[in-house]
């Protein structure tokens, strides 16, 4: 309980203007830790640098809930320019994006312009043999979601195209199993969204409980599961389960955050399983690194220190 308290704090304060000015006025410094960079070159050279440990890379262009058409078009190409520089430099492209930054919710000639873009990004990984992920964002958006990512893989197929769970929401158990007859490519990640009690576990060991159940049942059912999370525990009971159950290291990988764990990612690697790192940059970095924040109190005294200092 005290976690979800925590994080409701941090939250709620920095999504006060005076603080975000002032985050974003000296807290770049500190948001390199777990930001890439602003430009697409400096995401590209974050790959390469983890691709000499044996680590792959997963990037994701930030910016969300995007307000007009045009904006979201705008941003839709950026992506398309991500894949094209990833491709051109000589990588699979494998890249993260969150449906509201590209429209979502908003109508283009009838249809969801959120789907009319994710259809470009995805045909476009495709041509490039690479894979998108379609982040799940707050639960509000969990249906429209899951329904155009149904319609996605079957116009490009799981190879091409795969989305998330969060285990802190109580749907999420029935969700993986409605999706079980596309077998489909899943990333499994707590939540880091503010969500009522009514919708998401409020205690600390129900979410990571329910973590395991939806892993489990993923793997269980043949599926490739993305299991991301930098719980040490929750890895080594993964690792035991796949073992007893004689599941090979090539049916899942484990995924992290960039700047957070390198040498865990390196343990792995090592020890041989599939390690990749989610890689965000771009200038819309104030959100992604607020929720990196309210994630642990050591997060944030880590980014109190740098501000004093500067």
């Amino acid at each position: 309980m005290l976690d979800q308290l925590y994080r409701k704090a941090v939250l709620t304060v920095s999504g006060q203007k005076f603080v975000e000015d002032l985050v974003r006025s000296r807290g770049w410094g500190m948001a390199q830790r777990f930001v890439a960079g602003e430009d697409t070159a400096s995401a590209i050279r974050a790959v390469q640098d983890l691709a000499r440990d044996g680590i792959l890379g997963n990037l994701d262009l930030l910016g969300e809930f995007v307000a007009t058409p045009a904006a979201a078009n705008d941003f839709a190409e950026k992506v398309l320019h991500l894949l094209d520089e990833a491709h051109a430099a000589g990588l699979t492209p494998y890249v993260s994006v969150k449906l509201s930054s590209v429209g979502q919710g908003q109508t283009a000639g009838g249809e969801d312009l959120g789907l009319v873009n994710a259809r470009r990004i995805v045909g476009r990984a495709k041509a490039y043999g690479g894979f998108v992920c379609l982040d799940m964002e707050d639960h509000t958006r969990v249906d429209q979601t899951l329904a155009q990512f149904r319609a996605l893989v079957g116009e490009f197929g799981r190879e091409h195209v795969g989305t998330v769970l969060q285990s802190y929401l109580y749907r999420s158990e029935a969700d993986r199993d409605s999706l079980d007859d596309l077998r489909p490519n899943l990333r499994i990640v707590k939540g880091a969204y503010l969500e009522p009690p009514s919708v998401a576990m409020p205690h600390k060991a129900d979410v990571d409980a329910s973590y395991r159940r939806l892993v489990y049942a993923h793997l269980k059912a043949g599926n490739y599961v993305n299991v991301a999370t930098h719980d040490e525990s929750i890895i080594e009971d993964v690792k035991m389960y796949a073992l007893a159950h004689g599941i090979r290291k090539d049916a899942f990988e484990f995924q992290m955050l960039y700047g957070i764990r390198r040498d865990l990612q390196q343990a792995l690697a090592r020890e041989g399983y599939r390690v990749r790192a989610y890689i965000p940059y771009g200038r819309d970095w104030y959100p992604y690194f607020s929720r990196r924040i309210a994630e642990t109190p050591r997060n944030a005294l880590f980014v109190l220190r740098g501000m004093l200092k500067g």
